[in-house]
């Protein structure tokens, strides 16, 4: 079958199938949650590599590890946990009103087997544009996950998966990968396990609006229904100066604990700050630094997820939200003028940062956002610091991702040696999610997908601190 070519890179497809739940499924309908809408149809990938399983688990190379055996057990594996997982094996259809809604058919999720004519350690990690864009993680062409395994010269694997983020979060998708990984692993004695460890809720009523509703004016602030949105410009071409890129880099624990120390330098009423909340500060200034000499606001936005917000310390409640399967996030986000950023110490920054992101930390919060959805609907809604174009000043969005759960991503052939989100998710705005290093020493691995002018800007101010994500990192 065809090859994609990317200078020396060449990953060729050698088979193309769907792999459907392993047990039959009743048809149905199910509803997208408020929350769910306001999500943009957008996709999302993730990607885990394996070193050789023969070198990793000291095998005598017999073929019992081979790239055939390892992929009829991801698909067997994938097979039963779609029995639970079932939404990722549905298709998204717009009802009577325009809105999407998931049609639970078992229409299956592509799986694509493929070669690349690389050894794993030639894969450029610092630049996931050039080897691991439209070549390790695939291009989802129908329903709503999609799923490659790809071979390398030396032996080794990359397992990644696109998701629809309209369906899934990142601690929905997290849930089902781990799950995937555990149901793959062989058992003593051998049972054949069809359902995986981890039981997801779906009960959208979780998340139902309020009779009457109550909405917070400052909803109104972080949130804007997409009627009111000026037709969206399509982004420069990749030969401008401000085009989008990704780069994965490493912070070191002693630079994060900088950071901190830093932040906390002058703190308003004894408050401390986090680790998180020190990092977001310091790349709103760097961010800001690109823009120097602009009197333009620079925009930071950070995801929150509301599962335990929405508990309240109901037991019963947090059990359920915290297997519920679903988007239950908000974006607060702060704007301020880039000598203000650049001018104040990053103890003031990072106060800036803490103040906004308390307007979401409360169980009202969501409760008000699940409100102003149903007030606004069949109109979709969007995150303000999304709908910020460049001409209003940088925008970017903080992730969280240092609950990543890459070392339980174990099919039966050791951990991945790495991995990483991949999100170049075409907007306007930027993204960056710090997720836990591999070597487990309190390091963070940081996906970056900024201008190519903020990356200039943060590579020459604090190339320091944000160092190439490289293989004598990892050690491999």
């Amino acid at each position: 079958m065809g090859g994609v070519k990317n200078g020396e890179i060449t990953v060729s497809v050698t088979k193309e199938e769907v792999v459907t739940a392993v047990l039959p499924l009743q048809e149905h309908w199910l509803p997208l949650s408020n929350l769910d809408l306001l999500l943009p149809p957008v996709d999302v990938g993730v990607f885990f590599c394996y070193k050789n399983p023969a070198a990793a688990t000291g095998g005598d190379g017999d073929g019992s590890m081979s790239f055939g055996s390892m992929v009829e057990s991801l698909k067997k594996a994938l097979a039963r946990a779609l029995v639970s997982f079932y939404v990722f094996a549905g298709e998204v259809v717009l009802n009577s009103a325009g809105e999407p809604e998931l049609l639970c058919n078992n229409s299956g999720v592509d799986f694509v087997e493929a070669f690349a004519n690389m050894e794993l350690q030639s894969l450029n990690l610092y630049n996931p544009d050039d080897t691991v864009e439209g070549k390790l993680v695939p291009q989802k062409k129908r329903g709503i996950l999609a799923v490659q395994a790809t071979s390398l010269k030396c032996g080794g694997l990359v397992v990644s998966c696109t998701f629809d983020h309209r369906i899934a979060d990142a601690y929905s998708a997290n849930m089902f990968l781990v799950s995937w990984a555990k149901t793959a692993q062989p058992t003593e004695p051998r049972i054949i396990h069809t359902a995986p460890p981890c039981k997801p809720c779906f009960r959208c009523s979780l998340l139902s609006p309020r009779r009457p509703g109550s909405i917070h004016p400052s909803l109104n602030d972080m949130y804007v229904p997409m009627s009111m949105l000026s037709p969206r410009k399509e982004l420069e071409t990749t030969s401008e100066p401000d085009h989008l890129i990704s780069r994965i880099y490493y912070v070191t624990v002693e630079e994060l604990g900088h950071m901190q120390s830093l932040a906390n330098s002058n703190p308003i009423n004894g408050a401390k700050r986090t680790k998180l909340e020190s990092f977001c500060a310091f790349l709103w200034k760097m961010v800001a630094a690109s823009a120097m000499g602009k009197r333009v606001n620079v925009k930071m936005g950070i995801v929150v997820d509301g599962r335990k917000r929405l508990s309240n310390g109901d037991k019963d409640k947090e059990a359920l939200m915290g297997s519920y399967f679903g988007n239950v996030l908000s974006i607060p986000f702060g704007g301020k003028l880039v000598e203000e950023l650049l001018e104040k110490p990053l103890s003031w920054v990072a106060g800036e940062v803490h103040q906004f992101l308390e307007t979401a930390v409360a169980e009202e919060h969501f409760l008000g956002l699940i409100d102003w959805v149903e007030a606004h609907r069949p109109v979709p809604g969007l995150a303000k610091i999304y709908s910020h174009g460049s001409e209003d000043g940088p925008a970017f969005v903080v992730s969280s991702g240092l609950r990543f759960p890459e070392s339980e991503v174990d099919f039966g052939w050791g951990k991945p040696v790495f991995a990483s989100y991949h999100f170049p998710w075409g907007g306007d705005a930027g993204y960056v999610m710090p997720m836990p290093s591999p070597a487990g020493n309190g390091d963070w691995v940081v996906y970056m997908h900024l201008l190519k002018v903020q990356v200039e800007m943060i590579e020459s101010k604090a190339g320091h601190v944000f160092k190439p994500l490289t293989w004598d990192y990892l050690k491999y």
